[in-house]
């Protein structure tokens, strides 16, 4: 197994699928977890279980996924002061005073948090970075978006290749961090890679022109999804939504 960016490059069923049906599963599934009810929870653990199996499916290691999640550490920090911070009727635990409506609003931030963090995590490992905008364009995303884009992509390596190199070139230097005057430091290598940036961008632009650029980048790829794809790339969406129904019904 080897892996390219946030991709993990192996063959399973989720990675043969388009991108554009992954990211309309996608889609589809956030937002059906996010108009579920907070109080019915038994719906989520079903949303849960449809989620381990795409991640088995896909072959997505799992420390892999533990890793990823690290992203929505503010929002696990932010869903803990909820109970003590919220207004409301309160009850006791351990002797700390909890507020009801704190501690439904940090399950139903975690959950679906949580949920949609690893619904993302499943498109991004199962579909490389060219993939995914291809996918945009199939669904008819606006041309300039997806140029903006795809330079976003293919740049991020660059800049984050120069601010390695300066921050190495700062710590050469005597560089150590953490005291406040070597902040202005920081803030000079942040300006200077702003304007380097800026000016490779220039330089990029000049020379796309001089190529015939138009302001209508190449499209990337015209193959499509065949219905059984949409079918099977929509299973686990679709499968939510019947639960979503459920718990609305159940809830009411």
């Amino acid at each position: 197994m080897s892996g390219d960016g946030l991709l993990v490059a192996v063959d399973s069923p989720v990675h043969r699928i388009p991108a554009q049906v992954k990211l309309v599963a996608l889609v589809v599934f956030v937002l059906t977890v996010v108009s579920t009810p907070a109080a019915v929870f038994w719906a989520f653990g079903m949303y849960a279980v449809l989620l381990g199996g795409a991640v088995m499916v896909a072959k997505i290691p799992v420390p892999v996924v533990s890793r990823r999640l690290a992203v929505e550490t503010p929002f696990i920090v932010f869903a803990l002061l909820l109970p003590f911070v919220a207004t409301g009727p309160q009850f006791s635990v351990l002797g700390l005073k909890l507020s009801q409506s704190g501690v439904l609003g940090a399950w139903n931030l975690l959950a679906k948090g949580t949920l949609g963090v690893v619904a993302a995590i499943v498109l991004s490992a199962t579909t490389a970075p060219r993939d995914l905008l291809a996918g945009l364009e199939r669904l008819r995303l606006p041309a300039t978006l997806v140029a903006i884009l795809s330079f976003m992509v293919r740049y991020l390596s660059v800049v984050s290749d120069d601010l390695q190199r300066m921050r190495i070139a700062r710590e050469s230097r005597g560089y150590s961090g953490g005291r406040v005057g070597q902040l202005a430091a920081v803030a000079g290598g942040v300006g200077a890679l702003f304007v380097r940036s800026f000016e490779r961008g220039e330089r990029v632009h000049l020379a796309m022109r001089s190529r015939g650029y138009t302001g209508r980048m190449p499209l990337l790829s015209v193959q499509g999804a065949s219905q059984a794809q949409w079918v099977e790339g929509l299973a686990i969406s679709l499968v939510a939504v019947v639960v979503a129904v459920a718990a609305r019904v159940v809830g009411s």
